[in-house]
């Protein structure tokens, strides 16, 4: 039995190749690995004494060979295969141990050059893995340093089982997959290419879906983004939530105001700023005292001891902060229920489409993170909003992106007082928003309001405004747009035309 080893990540390899030649198995190797091996005292052949050429451009020429890939492509169950290797004087390889350059880590390095990525572009080791892959009934393909000892227990108890194989073999093709996805994605300039390349690792597998009947699994960078200090694991739900609640906070920079976001079902329950966390979690849980029950909180500063003390008044699923204090960190943490997140950096740090299944394929799109200040804002009423109103409209604009269609949010200048979410009207979402606030018992008198999209008709205005609205911020567009601002003239009210739309499906 041959084993050919050559690796960049060299965890465990010495103690696999060590085990392996004890159980009498050749090795063969090359570069760094050799010299590696060589000095653990491990007998390991160079490559070049296999093929009888010299590794040559820099390494970059070195296992592209028929002695080494005719050896691992050879099967075993075609007498004609083995007759052609002996009649060239070429032997099997049995076991292929390779992983590759890192080139995903190399050009996550913002000061990385087109250079320094290109060299980074693993051949070699991608030709053996996917020969070794193909042929897994005879060669055994090892990408993973967590398989060598459950294969080595194998070989030890005298056979790897094929389907042990095949699945080895499964993961040596999503390893050159994902790394051929990483490359064209680097090297792409479109925004929506021909071919949507991407490949997510997993990152950890999930109790169950959004139902207990559903399987489903984590997959990609989203660890990147939170660090988990508190509480059970996340669910496929909670992990919605977090990226619904997380980009919500991040409409209002820490450096602004403090600001707290609550969210249930990925829909802002509440949304508040103030003086400090702990008035801003005031302003947002006066919006709707009921919806936050396992709802998830979000802020946008460190969570001191005061707000921990308020928020462990009611029963919450997860908190969301940049930091949490050690008093306030010590007093949650008594929650065993409740999760706490650490924010390790801005979702909208991460580039990319974002991207959503479908029957039969994904729809991509550009994440919509535009904020209220790029937006080129016209007054369409006889009365501009007075400085008070243009505060409670930005603030409110902020917010009404992050609420399902037809969205309404009802606002003052640092706090949501009404929120309408995902009705078949926008009429009705102004109702319910309405009703909501009436539930809470928060007057909507000189409030202001955001619509998402166009009013098509006038009464999702007037409805507003009979509620005690004065200002109102909506994209436009409508064919009856001379109705609806006609109706705020009628009322003394102002509003603002955006021009763009902020739909959340």
């Amino acid at each position: 039995m041959r084993a050919l080893i050559s690796v960049y990540d060299k965890t465990g390899v010495v103690d696999l190749a060590r085990a392996l030649h004890a159980m009498g198995v050749t090795l063969l190797s090359t570069g760094n690995t050799q010299r590696l091996l060589v000095e653990a005292g491990l007998p390991a052949v160079a490559v070049s004494e296999v093929t009888g050429f010299p590794e040559i451009l820099d390494g970059r020429v070195k296992t592209l060979h028929p002695a080494i890939h005719a050896g691992l492509l050879a099967r075993r169950d075609r007498p004609a295969h083995l007759e052609q290797l002996a009649a060239h004087g070429l032997a099997p390889i049995d076991l292929l141990v390779v992983n590759l350059y890192p080139f995903q880590q190399t050009v996550a390095r913002p000061e990385v050059t087109l250079d320094e990525a290109i060299e980074q572009i693993d051949i070699g080791g991608v030709a053996l893995l996917r020969a070794a892959a193909k042929n897994f009934h005879d060669v055994l393909a090892l990408v993973d340093p967590a398989d060598y000892a459950p294969v080595l227990a194998d070989l030890q108890a005298g056979a790897v089982p094929v389907t042990v194989r095949r699945r080895l073999a499964a993961r040596a093709f999503a390893h050159t997959a994902s790394y051929d996805a990483a490359i064209a994605a680097y090297l792409n300039d479109e925004l929506l290419p021909s071919t949507l390349s991407h490949a997510w690792p997993l990152a950890q597998p999930l109790r169950y879906g959004e139902n207990p009947h559903q399987h489903a699994a984590l997959y990609g960078e989203f660890h990147s983004l939170f660090a988990q200090l508190h509480g059970r694991e996340l669910s496929y739900n909670n992990i919605l939530d977090t990226a619904a609640a997380a980009e919500l906070i991040e409409e209002f920079p820490a450096a602004s105001t403090p600001a707290v976001a609550i969210v249930k079902h990925t829909n802002p329950c509440g949304v508040g700023t103030g003086a400090t966390l702990l008035e801003a979690w005031e302003h947002a849980f006066a919006t709707d005292r009921e919806a936050p029950f396992g709802g998830i909180i979000a802020v946008n500063q460190p969570l001191d001891a005061a707000l921990a003390q308020a928020i462990a008044e009611i029963f919450t699923e997860i908190i969301i902060a940049p930091d949490f204090t050690p008093e306030a960190l010590a007093l949650l943490s008594r929650k065993k229920n409740l999760r706490l997140l650490r924010a390790l950096q801005p979702v909208a740090s991460l580039a990319g489409l974002q991207v959503r299944s479908v029957p039969g394929g994904v729809l991509a799109q550009e994440p919509d993170r535009t904020v209220p200040e790029a937006e080129e804002t016209k007054v369409v009423t006889q009365r501009a909003p007075t400085p008070e109103e243009w505060q409670a409209l930005r603030f409110a604009w902020r917010v009404v992106k992050h609420v399902k269609s037809n969205a309404i949010v009802y606002a003052d200048p640092d706090r949501t007082l009404g929120i309408g979410a995902g009705q078949m009207s926008r009429v009705d979402s102004s109702r319910l928003a309405i009703w909501k606030a009436q539930q809470a018992g928060l007057s909507l008198q000189g409030s202001v309001v955001a619509s998402d999209a166009l009013f098509p008709f006038a009464d999702g205005v007037e409805a507003a405004l009979s509620a005690g609205a004065t200002a109102i911020i909506q994209p436009g567009g409508s064919v009856r747009d001379a109705e609806v601002i006609a109706a705020a003239d009628a009322a003394g009210a102002a509003m603002v035309f955006t021009g763009r739309r902020h739909f959340r499906h």
